[in-house]
């Protein structure tokens, strides 16, 4: 029986999956709830992975299948979703993992997510960072905050994607999406032309090199908001990783910088709930207020999460403090706070009730 793609996907959204992974000699198999499960089904067929390259696959793609063996796109199926696409090459002759993404853009408190990152929202200029692990919930985040923006301000927002994955409507805003490789070559040309195309906050997919980086800050230093995401386990860990892109001759003035360009850092993971285990997230806040710039500049980081630790404001969070929250409103369990924990004997601590954050004086933050 042949494989039949969008019944699969449309029968899958019903299942509430997140992703599908579809692998030529194995039966498909969908993430639900942060878990794998394989379905009762027939083995797809390497007929079958050649016809879903066929149907799937971006026409100006088609002509380097066998040069680039890798390739991120999008799939529509009208009226139902839209996926964001990976197809690779294997053991297996060929792979495609599905990622479900609505066309509805949902707001913050429908996410579950603090409502203090409206105000990173507000900047005019800057640099505002969203980190976490691939699958934590990171593009939606961003998608959440672009369209707060496009609700409440006249702006015109430009979004350079790997590949494009929300699809806004214009309201008070307007909007100029583009994908990499086929609406622009990569995001350092993408961040150049889009300073020429009068914008007033830049969204770029990813910050993963040097270029791109000195690229938004570049952005930034000129008076535009730019937003992104980075691959990393924490806040303070984010700043250690733009850090890295940089040699070490020259770096005390890249970080003064990189310390002033910065308005925030948000990162954020995706935890198991006691409702059957549906997710929610978790998020640790560092807004770069003048004590924490003065930190960054210095190289202190130890400090920045020892006052992130004394905190009782919505501005600095650390991860224990969101999981310790979770737990105290029955949302997940003792266990799923200590699995998740940045920082396991601070958050035994705190589940022990030996441990509680101590208040700091707001003043000097």
């Amino acid at each position: 029986m042949t494989f039949n793609l969008d019944d699969f996907l449309i029968k899958s959204q019903k299942a509430q999956a997140s992703d599908i992974h579809i692998n030529c000699n194995k039966i498909p198999s969908l993430r639900i709830n942060g878990e794998i499960y394989k379905i009762s089904t027939d083995i797809i067929t390497y007929s079958d992975i050649q016809a879903i390259l066929e149907k799937t696959l971006p026409f100006e793609y088609k002509d380097t299948i066998e040069e680039k063996k890798d390739f991120d796109y999008i799939y529509e199926i009208e009226g139902v979703s839209r996926y964001r696409v990976n197809y690779c090459k294997d053991i297996y002759h060929g792979k495609f993992t599905f990622r479900t993404i609505p066309y509805y853009i949902k707001s913050l408190e429908e996410l579950a997510l603090p409502e203090y990152l409206k105000e990173f929202t507000k900047f005019n200029n800057g640099i505002v960072l969203v980190s976490g692990a691939t699958g934590s919930g990171k593009s939606t985040t961003l998608a959440s905050m672009i369209e707060i923006i496009n609700q409440t301000r006249k702006n015109h927002v430009v979004t350079i994607e790997d590949p494009v994955e929300f699809i806004y409507e214009d309201k008070k805003s307007i909007i100029t999406q583009r994908t990499l490789d086929i609406d622009v070559k990569d995001f350092k040309t993408g961040i150049k032309y889009a300073l020429r195309q009068d914008p007033d906050v830049i969204l770029v997919g990813e910050i993963r090199d040097k270029d791109t980086l000195l690229s938004a800050i570049q952005a930034s230093e000129t008076g535009h908001l730019v937003f992104s995401t980075v691959h990393t386990n924490g806040t303070i860990p984010s700043i250690n990783r733009l850090k890295g892109f940089i040699e070490e001759y020259g770096q005390g003035q890249f970080m003064k910088r990189l310390a002033n360009c910065i308005r925030g850092i948000v990162h954020q993971q995706l935890v198991p709930t006691t409702n059957n285990g549906a997710l929610t997230p978790a998020v640790e806040i560092l807004t770069f207020t003048s004590t924490v710039i003065d930190y960054v500049k210095d190289g202190k980081f130890n400090e920045i999460y020892h006052l992130m630790q004394m905190s009782k404001q919505p501005n600095l969070t650390t991860m224990n403090t969101s999981l310790f929250d979770l737990y105290e409103k029955g949302i997940i369990t003792k266990e799923v706070a200590l699995e998740y924990s940045l920082e396991k004997v601070e958050m035994d601590q705190m589940l022990r009730g030996i441990y509680r954050n101590n208040v700091v004086d707001e003043t000097i933050l």
